[in-house]
C-alpha cells in the first residue's frame, strides 16, 4: 500500500484510517457476504439517445466488499451506466437497489452512501491537497473540524501527508488520482464508484492506486464498482461484468473468463491480415479472428501449430508469429468477436 512509506504519526494515522470499518461483516475480511442482499443491484436498466439504444436491460449485482469491474471498449455503455448510477442521467426503464431496497438514481440517500471518482479531473487545481479534502468533506455535511480530521487521516492513508500543502495542480498524475480517491472517501461511503480510474497513469502510479483500493476494500468492507477497458486493470477485480453494445454478455471472475479461451493464443502479424486469415482457416481448419494487433487464433498445444504456419507460407508473408497464454483481452474477443481496444 502507498502509505507504507510513511513513518511515525503518519503511519499510525494511516492504519487508523484504514482499520475503522463501517460495520463488522464478512466483506471486512475480504469475503463478500452472500447471505445478505447485494450492496448494489442493477435490474433491467435501459437507456437510449434518440433512436440509439445505449443500454439494453442491463442487470448485475455487486456484493458487500466486492470489487467489480464493468469491462468493455469505448462506446460499450460503461460511462452512460456510471452516469445513471450517480444520478447524472435518468434511465428509460429499470431499477437500482441499495441493500435490497429500490432507490431512485441520484437519490440523496444513494449519494450519501457513495464516493465517486470521475474520469475527468475534478480537483480544484489552485487549492492544496489538504484544503481540497476539507472542502469535499464540508460539501458532504461534515463540520470543518471533522473534515480537517478526516482529511489528515486520508492524506496519510494515501501516502500524501508530506504533500498536504501542495496545490493539486502541481501534483503528478498518480498523486492527483490518489487525492481524488481520498476525496471520494471523505464522508466514509460504503460504495466507491470509479470511472476509468487509472487512465493516463504510469505503471508505478497504477500499482499504488490499486494497492490503496484493495486495502480499503479488504479492511473496511468497501464495495467498489469501476469501469475500465484495460485488461491489466480488469485482472485486479474480484469479478467482471462484460459489456458489449449496451448489453451484459458475460460475468465472472477474471480466471473464469480467461478459461473461455481454450489452450494457447497464437498471434500472426501481417500486412494483409484479412485474406491471410481466410487462408489459414482453409489450410488448418481453425477459426482465426482479425483484431487490432493481427490475426488471433486459439489452439491447444499452440507451440505445435507455429512451425506448421511458418512452413506453410512463403518468407515475408508474416511480419511475426507469437504464442502466449490467454489474457482478458483475448477472452473479450472470444466472447464478443470484438477487440477490447477498439470502439463498440
Amino acid at each position: 500500500m502507498a502509505s507504507t512509506a510513511t513513518t511515525g504519526v503518519g503511519a499510525t494515522a494511516s492504519r487508523d484510517a484504514l482499520d475503522r470499518p463501517p460495520s463488522a461483516h464478512p466483506a471486512a475480511r475480504g469475503e463478500p457476504d452472500r447471505d445478505r442482499p447485494a450492496r448494489l443491484a442493477i435490474r433491467d436498466l435501459s437507456f437510449r439517445f434518440g433512436e440509439r439504444h445505449v443500454l439494453r436491460q442491463v442487470s448485475f449485482e455487486v456484493g458487500r466488499g466486492e470489487i467489480v469491474g464493468l469491462l468493455g471498449p469505448n462506446g460499450a455503455g460503461k460511462s452512460t451506466l456510471f452516469s445513471i448510477i450517480t444520478g447524472l442521467l435518468r434511465p428509460a426503464s429499470g431499477e437500482i437497489l441499495l441493500d435490497g431496497q429500490e432507490i431512485a438514481p441520484g437519490a440523496r440517500a444513494l449519494r450519501a452512501r457513495m464516493g465517486v471518482v470521475f474520469q475527468a479531473p475534478s480537483l480544484d487545481a489552485k487549492l492544496g491537497a489538504f484544503e481540497n479534502l476539507v472542502l469535499g468533506g464540508q460539501l458532504f455535511g461534515l463540520s470543518r473540524a471533522e473534515a480537517r480530521a478526516r482529511a489528515t487521516e486520508l492524506l496519510a492513508a494515501a501516502g500524501l501527508a508530506d504533500r498536504a500543502g501542495d496545490p493539486a495542480g502541481k501534483l503528478s498524475g498518480g498523486l492527483r488520482r490518489r487525492l481524488e480517491l481520498a476525496r471520494a472517501l471523505i464522508h466514509r461511503p460504503s460504495i466507491l464508484l470509479m470511472d476509468e480510474p487509472t487512465v493516463g497513469l504510469d505503471a508505478a502510479a497504477f500499482k499504488q492506486t490499486w494497492e490503496l483500493v484493495r486495502e480499503l476494500s479488504r479492511r473496511q468492507g468497501l464495495t467498489v464498482l469501476l469501469t475500465t477497458h484495460r485488461p491489466d486493470e480488469a485482472e485486479a477485480c474480484d469479478r467482471l461484468v462484460v459489456l458489449a453494445q449496451g448489453r451484459v454478455v458475460a460475468t465472472g471472475s477474471p480466471d473464469a473468463l480467461r478459461a473461455r479461451v481454450p489452450g494457447d493464443v497464437v498471434t500472426v502479424e501481417a500486412d494483409d491480415p484479412a485474406p491471410l486469415a481466410a487462408e489459414i482457416a482453409a489450410r488448418f481448419g481453425v477459426h482465426p479472428r482479425v483484431g487490432a494487433h493481427g490475426i488471433h487464433l486459439e489452439r491447444e498445444r499452440g507451440h505445435e501449430l507455429v512451425p506448421r504456419l511458418v512452413e506453410a507460407f512463403p518468407p515475408g508473408r508474416f511480419r511475426s508469429v507469437s504464442i502466449r497464454r490467454p489474457t482478458l483481452a483475448d477472452a473479450f474477443l472470444a466472447i464478443t468477436g470484438r477487440d477490447l481496444e477498439g470502439d463498440a
